[in-house]
């Protein structure tokens, strides 16, 4: 590429966190100079109201669709996302052309030191039906609020008390330098998002100068695990009102993948685990049909499987 690559971001800290890590793993990649890569911060709906949950503006297409507007239009060659924020379908002119080694997967607690320590009906902030939904399972007694912002927007509103406590992703925090920030909660409690932890970079599907780029930096053990988890939400056909985690890992050369349905309230749940080859991505598929197909009507009415 002749001139200077314009990579698309977010404009949060944690965005222009990862978008850097890319730009500069790109510039070693290809033995370019530092700063090579020009950052152009693109704002989103979602980064523009923060009153309300995302579930209720419209989705997680709210952190996208601008990005992937400046993308078509050749504003930017290339587009950075946590991965977890990014919709299980896109549209086909837009490629995932490569993903960074996945982090931390672990959710934070911030404000105690564990979900047991928590007083009874403490209020806790989040906007994650996920992150409800698994808390009231532990602790129904909680009072669960709305809580939106970036990082540093949501610490501050815990440090003003508006809430006892709130979660956050230890991916996020590392990657800002506040890694040592809350207690992590263990995955056999709380289950991660699909493809949380992850950073991916699209560029557009016919670009293939662009794409040839990107794959430099591609991590391969990566993809194979976030293509399961992919392939496991679009067959559920959820919306960002779905409470749903999975988490697929490379063990033995083979994909260990668990999962887990609730309802919004957390009362019901239903959690499944199966091992296959890397790859495969009709057994990830199958599995959430056939949970959805042993979940009761609180679980399956919250998705349209496809």
């Amino acid at each position: 590429m002749q001139r200077s690559p314009i990579l698309g971001t977010r404009g949060s800290p944690l965005a222009l966190a990862q978008a850097h890590k890319v730009a500069s793993a790109l510039e070693v990649a290809n033995r370019w100079p530092a700063d090579f890569v020009q950052i152009q911060v693109v704002e989103t709906t979602g980064d523009k109201v923060q009153d309300r949950p995302l579930a209720d503006i419209g989705g997680k297409q709210l952190w996208t669709k601008e990005l992937d507007r400046a993308l078509m239009e050749e504003e930017v060659d290339f587009c950075v996302h946590s991965l977890k924020d990014v919709e299980a379908i896109r549209p086909r002119e837009i490629s995932i052309a490569a993903v960074r080694p996945r982090g931390d997967v672990q959710d934070r607690l911030i404000g105690a030191d564990s979900i047991e320590s928590l007083p009874d009906g403490a209020v806790v902030g989040t906007s994650s039906p996920r992150r409800k939904a698994q808390l009231l399972s532990i602790r129904p007694d909680l009072k669960i609020v709305p809580f939106r912002g970036n990082v540093q927007t949501r610490l501050a509103k815990l440090e003003a008390g508006e809430v006892q406590a709130t979660l956050l992703a230890g991916a996020g925090l590392r990657r800002i330098g506040m890694g040592n920030v809350g207690t992590p909660i263990p995955l056999d409690i709380m289950l991660p998002a699909p493809t949380q932890a992850v950073i991916a970079i699209e560029c557009r599907a016919d670009d293939a100068l662009t794409a040839a780029m990107l794959t430099i930096v591609d991590d391969h053990s990566t993809q194979a695990i976030i293509r399961a988890e992919r392939a496991f939400t679009a067959a559920l056909g959820g919306s960002c009102h779905s409470p749903v985690a999975a988490l697929a890992e490379l063990v033995d050369g083979k994909i260990r993948f668990r999962a887990q349905l609730l309802s919004e309230d957390g009362r019901d749940q239903l959690k499944d685990e199966v091992a296959f080859e890397c790859g495969d991505h009709e057994t990830p598929r199958q599995l959430a049909l056939s949970m959805l197909e042993k979940s009761p009507d609180s679980i399956r009415s919250l998705f349209t499987p496809g």
